[in-house]
């Protein structure tokens, strides 16, 4: 067997999200053939995607259909896509910029993004998080930061402020800067030039994914920052109920307009249904059902699962020690599934696959 040999077996392996053969795509590198052992490196589009065993198991039969005596050896390392095309002046380190958004308040949308942030991180990629709500922040409360305060570093000449770091993740907030007990009472423009700041005076450095914990609504940092920063898609959280998906309708028309044009990573369905901790099996949808479900299939949007209503989520974001941190299994494989979709949906952006086939394939 020769490597060219390899390389035309793994020319029959297509990537599942972008619908080509791994060899077209330039993802296989490092090819080896010594004795009867094949050798070669996958590079994957992010260190977090979730179809990796899958590939793995294509791969291997793909060579052993033409000689089931080898064995074959596949590593894998990451190259995360970008789709920025900007002269990345500002948060030249960032790959993509995940915007979190609800259209009203109460959805869930910080412990969202908290948990999505926490997600990609155990899967090794480079993750910040920013909490852009200016009048709420909560990420101080929620990673268990409160009262520690961010130091500052000298970078090329200009004083930056440097990030918290807790559990792998950086961490910036109005909230590390003011004290929690004074009301945050700021006119728009004081708001968005915070915001303007967080990302032009903040050394957040290399990473593959900027989480944005927007403020909820539609309004004065929501354009100041879509239109500072290239964002590379918007997750929309949502809860099950008329009320709330009549406001996430108006989030999906603000990324529609023409002066923002932000694609939209898929809507999420937070606070899904009531699982007791005594009855893990049991689902009780006492906002409704499927709702958010819904509100996709009817704007042809990515659906990125349902995140159930259990209490450890909620204590957890008291404590300081976010959901995905715990031992909760119902909960941390809610937000696996969901952070892997959305990855899934980013990787179709950054690859300029249309809206159609991102819907259809993350389904």
């Amino acid at each position: 067997m020769t490597e060219n040999d390899v390389l035309h077996a793994l020319s029959k392996v297509n990537e599942p999200d972008l619908g080509k053969d791994i060899v077209t795509l330039g993802m296989v590198k490092d090819v080896s053939v010594k004795d009867n052992v094949v050798s070669f490196t996958i590079v994957l589009t992010t260190p977090a995607c979730p179809l990796k065993e899958v590939m793995r198991t294509d791969c291997i039969n793909a060579i052993q259909q033409l000689d089931e005596s080898f064995i074959v050896n596949v590593n894998f390392t990451s190259h995360t896509t970008s789709n920025r095309i900007d002269p990345k002046t500002i948060l030249p380190g960032v790959k993509n910029i995940i915007a979190v958004v609800s259209g009203k308040g109460g959805v869930g949308k910080s412990t969202v993004a908290a948990n999505l942030a926490l997600a990609l991180s155990q899967h090794n990629a480079k993750i910040g998080l920013m909490d852009a709500d200016i009048y709420g922040p909560s990420v101080p409360i929620m990673f268990g930061v409160r009262g520690e305060r961010p130091m500052m570093r000298n970078v090329n000449g200009k004083g930056m402020i440097v990030p918290i770091d807790r559990y792998g993740i950086k961490l910036m907030s109005i909230g590390l800067l003011v004290d929690e007990k004074n009301a945050v009472v700021w006119r728009g423009p004081m708001a968005s030039s915070a915001i303007k700041q967080f990302v032009t005076d903040v050394d957040w450095g290399e990473l593959d994914y900027l989480v944005i914990d927007m403020p909820p609504g539609t309004g004065d940092i929501h354009l100041t920052l879509m239109q500072t920063v290239p964002v590379t898609g918007a997750v929309i959280v949502t809860t099950p109920q008329t009320v709330a998906l009549a406001d996430a309708k108006k989030g999906i028309a603000m990324f529609a307009q023409a002066q923002l044009d932000v694609p939209v990573i898929g809507l999420v369905e937070n606070m899904a249904y009531f699982t007791p901790e005594e009855l893990p099996g049991n689902k009780y949808y006492i906002f409704g059902k499927e709702g958010g479900k819904n509100l996709a299939e009817e704007y042809d949007l990515p659906f990125l699962g349902q995140i159930p209503l259990v209490q450890s989520i909620r204590e957890g974001g008291d404590q300081g020690v976010p959901v995905m941190m715990s031992d909760d299994e119902i909960s941390r494989n809610a937000f696996e599934n969901f952070a892997n979709l959305a990855v899934r949906s980013i990787s179709m952006i950054n690859a300029d696959l249309p809206a159609e086939k991102i819907a259809e394939t993350v389904d």
